[in-house]
């Protein structure tokens, strides 16, 4: 089966089409919560949202086999009388996001301030180019934290290596690079740089001293240990990986 936009795309991998993350065992409860058979959600999908949508396909939604598309499952969370979001699977991409508020594509951007073709054009590619005012308005109008933030606008590997610059270096040059990235007041962010900064030195300080002066192994272990997982320690001194 392939994408009917991108014929030789698959439903995975299609930038634009493809399903969202659906919650096939969320759909089940809600329907039986409901008292409703499929068939019974089938009619509601036809009757309100025009959609024609077999009974055996509501089963198989259900056991996971296949996904909903975007619009059915809009559909579907107004038959189940649920948000979109309790019949998706933790969102990651910006896409997802969206819609598991329930917002269309034109609404969001106008939330944010942007034309819907420039935004559409940032959800379709995975990267986000907005400016810090309008990275908070993303990020207030769809809930994020920081950590859900950074991934789902593309930005994690952006965010790893200022970490690191900032660490290795004088944090002070990166305090406005960061603050590009994430919808937080700078001195908020100087902040959490020098700590980190002044963590990474003083264990550099203390390896070499552990080392006798000529411990380069050991320096050259303990820091890359910090470096590779310097995004971690960033959520837990930011308190912002929840």
């Amino acid at each position: 089966m392939v994408c009917s936009r991108h014929p030789l795309v698959t439903p995975t991998v299609c930038p634009v089409h493809s399903s969202p993350p659906f919650n096939a065992p969320a759909a089940r409860r809600l329907r039986a919560a409901l008292g409703m058979a499929p068939g019974h959600v089938a009619y509601g999908l036809r009757a309100q949202y025009g959609l024609t949508v077999a009974p055996e396909t509501v089963m198989a939604w259900e056991r996971g086999e296949i996904s909903p598309t975007s619009a059915e499952l809009t559909a579907l969370a107004g038959v189940l009388w649920c948000a979109p979001g309790e019949l998706l699977a933790e969102p990651v991409t910006l896409r997802e996001h969206r819609i598991a508020r329930g917002l269309a594509p034109d609404d969001l951007a106008r939330r944010i301030g942007l034309e819907t073709n420039s935004y559409q054009k940032m959800e379709d590619s995975g990267r986000w180019k907005g400016n810090e005012r309008q990275s908070a308005a993303l990020a207030s109008t769809l809930g994020l934290t920081l950590a859900q933030f950074v991934t789902a606008t593309g930005k994690q590997q952006e965010l790893a290596e200022v970490l690191r610059n900032a660490v290795t270096t004088r944090w002070q040059a990166y305090g406005k690079p960061l603050a590009k990235l994430l919808p937080v007041p700078r001195a908020n962010l100087d902040r959490v740089l020098e700590k980190m900064h002044g963590e990474y030195q003083s264990l550099m300080v203390a390896t070499l001293s552990w080392g006798g002066g000529g411990g380069a192994g050991a320096t050259g272990d303990a820091g890359r240990e910090y470096l590779a997982e310097i995004v971690d320690r960033f959520w837990a001194v930011a308190g912002g990986a929840g």
